[in-house]
């Protein structure tokens, strides 16, 4: 990375005393941290003379003050206009200037004196204020020659700072080094959507790097940078012109598998909506992926607020099962049906032959049924099932997460609705990941994704029953082999899912969120796939989660 000087300009560096040399006015390269700042100011603070001074002293400390206050202000060409070497002095204070960024500056003229060569030598105090250092000060001197009326600033790089040398500048350099962001291999987070961004001036400003930004800098209160003499070609630091006694930041270690990440990012590549991929591990409860787009702002996997549709349908069958529900019972799946005149119907109106199981009507994803079925889920006990996933309590994950919200139903339309994850039922498919997750192993495990982070995970206040998870995973195996879940036939691993096609909104044709749940019958892994105001469960979201599953194989 070059120096923005004027490089075609300047060509060389001169030292008007003590004789003068040549080289190359090349940039600041990476090796130097280039600061970010806010602006320049500076203020004449020379209080003029008495009455006995020498009118060249006065005239020559005027032009230096001239000088200082365009300096300080930023304005380098103007400064150079008033030197010997305009161009030299433009492209010198160009490159100090844009390295340090300082927020203020102020450059103050001293008492000057002639010499016994006629010259007037000045002496002037410098200030800057510099992000990530804090002041920088130190004196110096110029030299000006020329009559009253017609003075120049003989310029030379130790006019600027008295241990610059030609081809050296003024820089910033990190001294405590931003630490990464890293996935559970310990190398760098490759998840842009969670690990967020860092901006110009080294501080997070979304996701992972945002919420771990005081660790992630360190310094621990100190200044970050040191100013330093650099070589303006190569960017090298040559010494230190302030110290720091900052330490350097504290990685942050996520959960994040890179295989299953890289995954699910390919995934949701191509996508034209909003969406959302997490993938756990249900022995532990670790987050494996997380992919949301687009990324900046809220993290849909983990902090989205949605109504779950028919996903939510696993947690309904579960109360229904533990209310003595049995997945071979024969139900009834009409195209629709009313609860004190509000209708309710199946997906295109869709409806089951006779003899249809509550397994069937599960695997298709049978609104109806569960609607007719509502008693079976009726007081608290909807609410209470709920608890047993998990749902409605803190989790400490080790970032900003929604744990979604099931109310105890008020009226028998709330209880219609709510069965098919409808009316107040609201969930971020990090909930509907671990629903999934949760049946899998049989009780529910907080997701944790920055272990180091965690000072207590949520537990359930209720157990599932055995018996209950058991025939879960059949009707939620059935979803897949021959239900709404048909787009992941045929991939390996046994996947288990459930579809979901959540309505939102005053519109007439309702929009939709489209989703699938799942998990691995043969592997530590479960999913959600959400797609906002993306169609249908089955017909879209559904092959998402199938091309996730294939970049596993």
């Amino acid at each position: 990375m070059s120096d923005p000087t004027l490089q075609q300009m300047a060509r060389h560096d001169r030292v008007r005393r003590g004789g003068a040399r040549r080289g190359p006015l090349l940039g600041v390269a990476m090796a130097v941290v280039l600061a970010s700042g806010a602006g320049w100011w500076g203020y004449n603070a020379w209080s003029g003379d008495g009455p006995e001074r020498d009118p060249d002293v006065v005239a020559a400390t005027e032009r230096l003050q001239s000088f200082l206050d365009a300096w300080a202000a930023g304005e380098a060409a103007k400064a150079g206009a008033l030197s010997d070497s305009p161009r030299t002095a433009e492209s010198l204070l160009t490159s100090v200037m844009t390295n340090l960024k300082p927020t203020g500056a102020k450059l103050t003229a001293g008492d000057g004196k002639k010499d016994d060569q006629g010259k007037v030598v000045v002496p002037y105090t410098a200030r800057f204020t510099v992000p990530a250092v804090g002041e920088f000060r130190y004196e110096s001197e110029a030299a000006l020659t020329g009559k009253a009326g017609k003075w120049v600033v003989e310029f030379g790089s130790p006019m600027v700072h008295p241990r610059l040398v030609p081809g050296k500048t003024l820089a910033l350099k990190a001294v405590a080094k931003r630490a990464a962001v890293l996935d559970a291999n310990g190398d760098d987070l490759q998840a842009a959507s969670l690990r967020g961004s860092v901006d110009e001036q080294g501080k997070g400003t979304f996701g992972l790097e945002a919420r771990y930004d005081k660790q992630l800098r360190g310094g621990g209160g100190a200044a970050t940078s040191e100013v330093v003499i650099a070589d303006r070609q190569s960017g090298e630091a040559e010494a230190s012109l302030t110290k720091s006694s900052a330490k350097p930041g504290t990685p942050v270690r996520t959960t994040i598998d890179p295989k299953v990440q890289g995954a699910a990012a390919a995934a949701m590549e191509g996508l034209e909506v909003n969406a959302a991929l997490i993938a756990l591990e249900p022995s532990t409860g670790n987050v494996l992926a997380v992919s949301s787009r687009p990324a900046g702002g809220i993290n849909r996997a983990l902090a989205g607020r949605y109504p779950p549709g028919s996903t939510f349908k696993v947690v309904t069958a579960a109360a229904m099962l533990k209310a003595g529900m049995k997945p071979s019972d024969v139900v009834a799946c009409p195209k629709f049906t009313r609860v004190d005149g509000q209708r309710f119907e199946n997906q295109n109106q869709f409806t089951l032959p006779a003899g249809s199981t509550f397994k069937d009507s599960f695997a298709k994803s049978c609104n109806t049924m569960f609607v007719e079925n509502r008693a079976k889920a009726g007081g608290s006990a909807l609410h209470d099932m709920a608890e047993a996933f998990g749902i409605g309590g803190e989790w400490d994950v080790g970032d900003v997460t929604y744990d979604g919200s099931v109310p105890v139903t008020t009226s028998d339309n709330d209880l219609a609705a709510s069965t098919i994850g409808q009316a107040r039922v609201q969930a971020s498919p990090l909930v509907m990941a671990s629903i999934a997750a949760t049946v899998k192993e049989g009780t529910f495990k907080q997701p944790v994704l920055v272990p180091g982070a965690v000072k207590k995970k949520h537990e359930a206040t209720a157990r599932l029953d055995p018996s209950v998870t058991g025939a879960l995973r059949e009707m939620m195996r059935a979803t897949v082999t021959y239900g709404a879940g048909s787009a992941l036939t045929g991939i390996p691993g046994e996947p288990h899912a459930k579809t979901g096609t959540a309505e939102f909104g005053e519109e007439k044709p309702p929009r939709t969120h489209a989703w699938m749940i799942g998990y691995q019958g043969d592997s530590d892994l479960a999913w959600c796939v959400m797609l906002e105001d993306g169609g249908s469960g089955g017909a879209d979201a559904g092959p998402v989660a199938a091309r996730f599953l294939k970049n596993l194989t």
